[in-house]
């Protein structure tokens, strides 16, 4: 009985939530028109309780801040009967771009597991009014509030001019941990906001472009800001870290870092101003401790400091260097040591310890003849600590060996460069004895005793004998068996030399598995741009250009820069508009790359040209 009640109890609920939901509305309340560069805010209310609030598209708006969210419940009776109302209220910060007509797509909640939506709406924004700026920013908090402050309420006194931040006062600054490092090493990158007034809210657009670097992001995955207090030029202050990178410089020479912006949202106190009455009160008027205050917040727009690094080249790089910069550990190993042929097994080289671990390439290994082999899949368990990079990257082979014997998977040597002792470390991999015997599927048994069954025929009685052709010619039957053989052989020996000349030609080999590689890695662009991983798409995008021009020209990709391309396309007297065009799509991929936020258009144009300019780099013929 107790079971059925909580059941029936259970659907009640279920119920009630799904009418809850049906009928719950969200509202927008804000203003209709406002002026350019003016900071407002948007509020979304709904008529029940809710969660998960997606904030809406902007177009001709800036995301300042925000979320913020409420929530509020009442109870009343009246006549003996009980009435209950919930609501939720998100409020964002906005502000407005340019002159004209803003656009804010629907915002978007759920209720009760139940979807709701508000209906988009456009904004009138006229042109700025350099009279009312002041007046605006200094009445904006009291008329709208403000959710991530505490901000008194509306007074009929008129507020004093704002207290000012100086550039002392509230500021961005950019640091490095190496100003001369080796081309390919990692150096860290910090970005910090230096405060002496209370914040409550940053946003960054835009990464800076770092022309001449490869960077990674450390701080992707950062839950919360990391806060301090720092003496800086002998002023206290409260420091946040905003942004975290790793840089890798992929050319040598002096490189500049470019500044980061940010927009950030400071509270600062304002005094009110009193009337004079004439009697002895005004001389508490006069007395600051008793004037009253308010909070008012302002937006303000920071700019760190540009640096500057030296970059040396790399020494002469010795054979068997792979692009490796840091410190590296190399180990080599077999999933199956014993297996029949035609059975495959995965032959693993795991690369880890501290370094430019994403631009690192698989190892050139030999493999034995007989063992059918792929290209290498790339695995990736790379920490990105505030240290830099740590972890590993392994490159797995999937190998098929044909035929029955006893096999030893190569030694080989990894070479990579370690910048604290300014020399190659060269690393040995031992060789792996894999034994294969006779296929499970045994079928040369049967054939042969099917040979031996057809190999002596009994003696026949009775022989038919035929007439030679009285004009003693052959038949066309004996023409034609007579010609294939010799054909065959004529088509294997060109064949044979053929192969012979290719596998000869490293250069050609390493071409052909580059070309096949650029357009793996292109498929698996196409695949990020759909998904939507703006991250992952630049980046294989990138490697598959570089690692193309690499390859097509036989340089260390660690050493390639936009000169050395230059300078490589020139010698191989390359058409100056392909010339152009390549250099022009390598630039729009490395400005892409450290400028996120493009439309599906821009990168589905930069998919194009990356795949055209692959295209032109495999024709380019060797001189």
């Amino acid at each position: 009985m107790i079971k059925k009640l909580l059941t029936i109890l259970t659907l009640f609920y279920i119920a009630l939530g799904n009418i809850n939901a049906q009928n719950a509305v969200m509202n927008v309340r804000t203003r209709t028109s406002v002026e350019a560069g003016q900071t407002f805010q948007i509020t979304f209310d709904v008529n029940a309780r809710a969660q998960n609030f997606k904030v809406p598209s902007l177009k001709g708006l800036t995301h300042v801040g925000g979320p913020s969210t409420g929530f509020s419940s009442s109870t009343s009776f009246i006549n003996g009967q009980m009435s209950q109302s919930v609501s939720s209220t998100f409020t964002i910060l906005v502000r407005a771009d340019n002159e004209g007509t803003a656009n804010v797509g629907a915002a978007s909640c759920t209720v009760d597991g139940h979807q709701v939506s508000s209906k988009p709406f456009t904004i009138k924004v006229e042109k700025a009014n350099p009279n009312s700026r002041n007046q605006r920013q200094q009445q904006q908090a009291s008329q709208q509030g403000w959710p991530w402050g505490q901000p008194s309420q509306p007074s009929r006194q008129q507020p004093r001019e704002e207290t000012k931040i100086d550039n002392s006062t509230l500021f961005a600054r950019a640091s490095i941990n190496k100003s001369n490092l080796y081309q390919g090493e990692e150096a860290i990158i910090v970005y910090k906001i230096y405060t002496q007034v209370p914040l409550t809210q940053f946003q960054i657009d835009k990464l800076p472009r770092n022309k001449g670097f490869w960077s990674e992001d450390l701080s992707e995955n950062m839950t919360q800001v990391k806060q301090y207090n720092e003496t800086y030029n002998g002023r206290q202050y409260h420091v946040a870290e905003i942004r975290r990178g790793a840089l890798f410089p992929q050319e040598s020479g002096k490189l500049t870092i470019a500044p980061l912006k940010t927009d950030v949202v400071a509270i600062i106190q304002t005094q009110m101003q009193r009337q004079r009455t004439g009697t002895l009160l005004d001389f508490f008027i006069d007395d600051p401790f008793f004037t009253p205050t308010q909070q008012q917040a302002v937006v303000r727009s920071l700019t760190s400091n540009s640096l500057s690094v030296n970059v040396k080249p790399l020494p002469e790089a010795p054979d068997g260097f792979a692009g490796g910069v840091g410190n590296f550990k190399v180990t080599a190993k077999s999933d199956l040591k014993e297996l029949h042929a035609n059975e495959a097994f995965t032959y693993s080289v795991t690369i880890s310890g501290h370094g430019n671990l994403s631009l690192l390439e698989a190892p050139v290994i030999d493999f034995p003849k007989g063992m059918e082999t792929y290209e290498p899949r790339v695995i990736d368990n790379i920490n990105k600590g505030d240290n830099g990079l740590s972890g590993s990257r392994t490159f797995e082979w999937i190998v098929t060996p044909q035929v029955q014997g006893e096999y030893d998977m190569p030694a080989f040597q990894y070479t990579y460069f370690d910048p604290s002792t300014g020399d190659y470390v060269t690393k040995e991999c031992n060789p792996i004895h894999i034994k294969v015997g006779k296929p499970l599927n045994n079928s040369t048994a049967k054939s042969d005793i099917k040979l031996l069954n057809s190999d002596i025929h009994h003696i026949q009685k009775h022989t038919r004998l035929r007439p030679v052709d009285s004009n003693g010619k052959a038949s066309p039957l004996f023409w034609i068996l007579l010609v294939i053989p010799a054909l065959a052989v004529s088509a294997i020996i060109i064949l044979a030399r053929r192969q012979q000349t290719i596998e000869g030609d490293e250069a050609s080999m390493r071409l052909q598995r580059a070309t096949k590689l650029a357009k793996k890695r292109l498929r698996n662009a196409e695949r990020h741009l759909h998904d939507g991983d703006d991250n992952l798409f630049y980046e294989e995008i990138y490697k598959a250009l570089w690692g193309g021009i690499a390859d097509k020209f036989n340089i260390q990709q660690s050493l390639l820069s936009s000169d050395t391309i230059r300078r490589h396309l020139e010698e191989k007297a390359v058409d100056q508009t392909l010339q152009q065009q390549i250099l022009k799509t390598l630039e729009d991929v490395d400005f892409a790359r450290f400028a996120p936020g493009d439309s599906s258009a821009k990168k589905q144009s930069i998919y194009n040209e990356a795949m055209d300019t692959i295209t032109n780099i495999a024709a380019i013929k060797n001189k």
